[in-house]
Formats: structure tokens, sequence, C-alpha cells
């Protein structure tokens, strides 16, 4: 059995058409380095695979908590979807050993990887609507997703980090956090943040971002996880 039956079994569908698996699979830095290998990037899949799982979420979502508000369905669908539980559900069908890019992609395991394998499984997605239709598609959407569902509501992991470490820093603490930029380096237009969470004089954590904002989400988080509020 070659590299993609073996691909094809773990994620339980086999195509018809078996170029899409491979557009599927090929990053545009491949392509760049093989100018000569006849190949499409999987960015065009990603885009139609995306709104696929949108879809087939917000149905599996919609099915299962009829008690839910639109705003907090919007907001555990965003918790589900997100890059790195998108990233993780590429990680655990091994995604990652049959994608297609180059040297300088390969080497990359932080952040940018993320966002690589995120995308890719997205357009996994789309390759299965165009090959097997939507049925087959929000099938394997299920089986290598949703199962997160229950641990993000329950964790309630649906609110941004910001809310629930203030949350719990109200709740354990009776303090609000406040959150302070450390550095801001870099052009205007490519900026880097730093930014600390504190409660009172205690620093707990930091988190670095291209906006205050994102900076400020991932030094909640990594606050949630120095007090052990997860």
């Amino acid at each position: 059995m070659n590299e993609k039956n073996d691909f094809e079994s773990s994620i339980g569908v086999t195509f018809d058409d078996a170029s899409l698996l491979r557009t599927a699979l090929t990053h545009r830095s491949y392509i760049n380095e093989h100018r000569d290998a006849n190949l499409e990037h999987n960015e065009r899949l990603e885009f139609l695979g995306d709104a696929v799982l949108e879809l087939a979420v917000t149905d599996y979502l919609f099915r299962k908590y009829p008690e839910k508000t639109e705003g907090e369905l919007t907001a555990v669908r965003a918790a589900l979807v997100n890059t790195i539980s998108l990233a993780t559900a590429a990680q655990e069908i091994n995604i990652n050993e049959h994608l297609l890019l180059s040297k300088g992609e390969a080497r990359d395991t932080g952040r940018a990887r993320q966002y690589i394998l995120a995308n890719a499984f997205e357009a996994v997605i789309g390759a299965i609507y165009i090959d097997q239709g939507y049925d087959a598609a929000a099938g394997f959407i299920t089986r290598t997703l949703v199962g997160r569902t229950e641990e993000i509501v329950e964790g309630r992991l649906w609110q941004d980090a910001k809310s629930r470490f203030q949350e719990k820093a109200q709740e354990q603490e009776n303090t609000t956090p406040e959150y302070r930029v450390i550095r801001e380096s870099g052009p205007d237009h490519d900026k880097e943040f730093v930014i600390g969470v504190f409660l009172g004089r205690e620093e707990v954590a930091r988190g670095g971002g291209k906006s205050k904002q994102e900076a400020e989400q991932a030094a909640a988080e990594a606050g949630i996880e120095k007090k052990g509020w997860q």
C-alpha cells in the first residue's frame, strides 16, 4: 500500500480523483521550489473547505445544543474551528507527514506551521467535498474534529482567553487583570508586541503577537496555564 492509500485509510476516504488529494496536500512554497512539477497548490481547495467546514460545524452545533443562544453557538464554533484546533486535528491524522512543502517551510515548527496544517486540513475537506460530496465531507469533519466540542463547552473554552482569565481572577483572587505593554518592536507595518498580564503588582505571564489584542490573548492564555485555571 502506497503512502497516499495509507493516508486515505487513516481519514476513512478513498478518492476517485487522486489528484484532488495531492493538490490538497501541496503548499504554495513547494511549487515555488519545484516549478516543473506540474502541481497546483491547495489555496483554492482551502477556500472551499473553509465554507464546507463552517456549514457542517454550524449544523452539528445547532442540532446538539438547542438551548444555546446564537451568540454562544457562534463562540463555540469559533473555538472549534480556530487555527490551533484545526492544526491539532491535522496532526492527529498525520497530515504533516504527507504535506509537500519547501525546505524552508518544512523546517519551521512554530506558529507558521500551525497555519499551514490548519489550511491543509481545510483543503482536504474541500477535496473530499468535490470528490465525494457534502455528506462525505461532513462525515470526515465529524470523525476528526467535532469530538472536541464537549471539551470546549464543559471547559468554557468557547470564551476567549481574556474573558476566562478575568472570570477566574475575580473568582479566585477577587481582582481584575491589567494588561501592560512590555515591549514593542518592528516597523509600523510589521509590529511585534509583548504584553504582560498583571494581578495587582504580580506579573503572572507574558504573551506576544502582531497586535496588542493578539498579545493580550496570548498573555491571558499563558496566565491561565501558569495559574492552573484550565
